[in-house]
């Protein structure tokens, strides 16, 4: 059943000062949905300011000409009256946001497609079969009756080409064809973002993925393929660890292969964890180790060191892998 969008509607007209914030790490659902839905508030007459848990990843610059986002900062002020929180809604994703928007004495609003939450306090919009965060942000603004000009157009497409797999995906369904066929007439240009998105990679981010490629190994018959990158890897080959963030498609994308995760140290020892799956829920799987996320993709950081944590997650991908498997009758 479609959101009923009226509630926020009335928020906005409620507020005039609106600091917009997305996840860690953040990718082109978050910051698509976050840049949009800010150009929309300015056209009726918002104060709009734009942050981010942690640094803009270099291959999204394209959508943000202006420069209009920014890195949080203890510094920001609680002068302003609406805080929405984009395409995440729990707090271990809001990082180094998480204690303003708990502290901030504003209206909160969440909208988010993602199945696991936290209470921040806020209003939800939350719908989880939703493609991405950017298809409801496409139906928010209409709702407020904006217009979409063509930076909002082409944000909002990097938002759908990005959670969909460049419309690869299962969620890659008629309706977001159709959305994506609205944006284009608004103005986005998917040549121009395929290779904004993915053809300017860099050669020390060529270097890390041949790092990653070697060290692939497989388990339960090649149902289970997993890889790693250790810290120390960003200094050697003069990658960084925003170079991660597609690298999980390459075990993922070998044959037979059900669930692909990648362990990545991080530089507090923590191991950050990447699972995806073409049948498993691997949401479920994250959710117990404290992560979350979407069936078929989801995320997790446990403590380290890398070899137990690999090993303990593994134990866990594998029943749950031959759980799946019998339950089809698969020997």
């Amino acid at each position: 059943m479609p959101l009923d969008w009226s509630p926020l509607v009335a928020f906005v007209r409620r507020h005039n000062r609106v600091l917009l914030t997305t996840h860690v790490r953040p990718d082109g659902d978050g910051l698509g949905s976050m840049l949009a839905l800010g150009e929309a508030l300015e056209h009726l007459g918002k104060q709009v300011r734009r942050v981010i848990p942690s640094r803009l990843p270099p291959r999204y610059e394209f959508m943000d000409p202006g420069r209009t986002i920014e890195v949080f900062s203890p510094a920001i002020t609680h002068d302003y009256d609406a805080v929405m929180v984009l395409d995440t809604g729990t707090w271990n994703q809001l990082d180094s946001v998480a204690g303003y928007v708990g502290e901030s004495p504003a209206e909160k609003v969440v909208i988010d497609h993602h199945r696991t939450q936290d209470d921040l306090g806020a209003t939800r919009f939350v719908d989880v079969a939703a493609a991405a965060t950017g298809e409801m942000i496409c139906d928010a603004i209409a709702a407020l009756g904006v217009p979409l000009s063509p930076a909002m157009a082409r944000n909002l497409f990097v938002a759908l080409a990005w959670d969909t797999g460049w419309f690869r995906h299962p969620n890659a369904t008629e309706p977001i064809y159709n959305q994506a066929g609205r944006l284009i007439a608004a103005g986005a240009n998917p040549t121009v973002i395929h290779e904004e998105l993915y053809e300017r990679k860099t050669l020390p981010a060529l270097k890390l993925q041949g790092r990653l490629l070697d060290r692939i190994e497989t388990r339960a018959g090649g149902r289970v393929s997993f890889s790693h990158v250790v810290f120390a890897d960003y200094a050697e080959t003069g990658a960084i660890p925003l170079d991660t963030e597609d690298l999980i498609n390459f075990p993922r994308s070998i044959a037979g292969v059900e669930v692909a995760l990648i362990f990545m140290e991080q530089r507090d020892g923590t191991i950050k964890v990447s699972f995806r799956a073409r049948r498993a829920d691997v949401g479920q799987l994250a959710e117990k180790f404290g992560g979350g996320g979407h069936r078929l993709a989801a995320g997790a950081t446990l403590p380290g060191p890398l070899e137990e944590t690999r090993e303990r997650v593994l134990t866990a991908v594998l029943a749950a892998v031959e759980l799946l498997e019998l339950a089809n009758g698969v020997a």
